[in-house]
């Protein structure tokens, strides 16, 4: 199924002029600031006091939740305290834990030596998963543990490692195929045993042939496991658009893909898999890009979680007066307000450009790029029209919404970006989604409270 591909989509730019740059390891930085919320779901809860000397390696932020993630001591050093940052998935504020560093980066007891793994069962991979923090790397960071263990009635028989890396600018998961191909294939074996799945197949795009060398050189000898070669196209990497496109099956509305039997992991979580399992590492260092054209020297580089990015933009020569700053790639990453941030788990780049993104555009003009383009088979144009009418008063508009597909949107960005009118689709989009969301809670504290009282009467007439 040489380049494999789905209906939609386009082929944007791609502005990789760091894919040939090496990957650079940072030395830790002067001070870390490790948030607590680092992957979708609740944020972890502060176990390292203020004054409390931490190991590398060692658990600082417990998982509050089944959807939630523990955080782990990027370096030894000093615990400086608790502190209040902006998130940069949401732009509140969020608590984070200030570590000083030692010098010393040493390991805490039993964190970084290898393990005897070849004969661990599904629930030892998971627990070593969850131990060690892992979550998705491509962005989404969804817990990795919860991934692999489908619901049940769920068979998933195949695992997709996502090496396609379609948004502009971004090469780093390229640079880790280059570098970590066998530490990917160990990463998937491992996910495939913890899921079931008997097939798996790690996703590259045709952009990417030394990445696809590399890659099969790894797998050539592994049983059930292959590559996958992708036409490139944006978004190929998206997860309901990987599996159409490698499978030919499709996502049903509202589903997941454990509903169509597959599990799907980004190459650097697959890597942090291989890490946790085997060598008992966990999740404190990713693989990052900065870029962007207010960036001189843009580069690869390996990096702490908790490092400022006020550093990285130092180091990759990023000049002031720059207007737009992007966590993540250009379609689906977030902007900033401040430089005042700080790596996580899910930092996939950081991009520096200096000339905003224009603003408001224009009525739409019903020419239909959006809809012909929609990875989705939405009408993005009919979608952000009914979010103008909310706007402008009509409750009914989300309802309809709903009926045109509003939660089937990925959020890929596809509809803005061909839009000729400049028009800001996906942002009537989330506040939509938004606004369901918030319907919805103020349905459940309604239903709960109408019980309260129901109960409360029950008990005054001794029921």
């Amino acid at each position: 199924m040489d380049r494999a591909t789905y209906p939609g989509g386009v082929r944007a730019p791609a502005h990789k002029r760091t894919a040939e740059t090496q990957v650079e390891a940072l030395s830790v930085p002067a001070r870390l600031v490790v948030p607590l919320s680092q992957s979708l779901g609740a944020p972890s809860r502060p176990i390292a006091q203020k004054g409390e000397t931490v190991k590398k390696g060692q658990m600082i932020g417990r998982p509050d939740g089944y959807i939630s993630a523990a955080v782990h001591a990027p370096t030894s050093g000093a615990v400086a305290g608790l502190e209040r940052i902006i998130d940069a998935a949401t732009g509140r504020p969020a608590d984070a834990i200030a570590i000083e560093p030692d010098g010393d980066d040493a390991w805490t007891d039993g964190v970084g030596e290898p393990r005897p793994w070849q004969d661990l069962d599904a629930d030892a991979i998971r627990e070593a998963v969850a131990d060690a923090g892992v979550v998705g790397m491509g962005g989404a960071t969804f817990p990795t543990h919860v991934k692999l263990k489908p619901p049940k009635g769920k068979d998933v028989d195949t695992v997709l490692i996502n090496g396609a890396e379609c948004e502009p600018y971004l090469t780093c998961d390229y640079r880790v195929m280059l570098d970590r191909a066998e530490d990917i294939v160990t990463g998937l074996r491992l996910c495939m045993r913890a899921t079931g799945a008997e097939r798996g197949s790690i996703c590259i795009e045709d952009n990417k042939p030394a990445a696809i060398a590399c890659v099969r050189e790894a797998v050539r000898s592994q049983d059930g496991c292959d590559v996958r070669v992708f036409q490139t196209k944006y978004p190929q990497g998206a997860e309901k658009q990987l599996i159409l496109a490698g499978l030919g099956r499709e996502v049903p509305t509202g589903g997941l893909p454990a509903d169509v039997g597959v599990v799907v992991q980004n190459v650097q979580t697959a890597c942090a898999v291989a890490d946790a399992v085997v060598r008992g590492i966990p999740l404190i260092e990713r693989v990052l890009t900065v870029s962007g054209d207010a960036a001189a020297v843009p580069g690869n580089f390996r990096v702490r979680i908790g490092t400022p990015v006020a550093r990285l933009l130092a180091k990759a020569d990023v000049a002031d007066g720059f207007e737009e700053l992007i966590l993540g790639g250009p379609m689906m990453g977030k902007d900033q307000f401040t430089t005042d941030l700080y790596v996580t788990k899910g930092t996939s780049g950081i991009l520096a450009m200096r000339r905003a993104a224009a603003g408001e555009g224009g009525p739409c003009i019903r020419c239909g790029a959006c809809i012909r383009h929609c990875p989705s088979y939405l009408n993005p144009s009919r979608l952000s029209t009914l979010g103008e009418s909310f706007l402008d008063g009509n409750l009914d508009a989300i309802d309809i919404a709903m009926d045109h597909g509003l939660m089937d949107c990925i959020l890929c960005g596809v509809c803005a970006y061909v839009c000729p009118a400049r028009r800001r689709i996906i942002h009537l989009i989330e506040m939509m989604r938004g606004e369901r969301r918030k319907a919805l809670q103020r349905e459940r504290e309604k239903e709960q409270a109408q019980k309260a009282e129901r109960m409360r009467e029950g008990e005054e007439v001794g029921l």
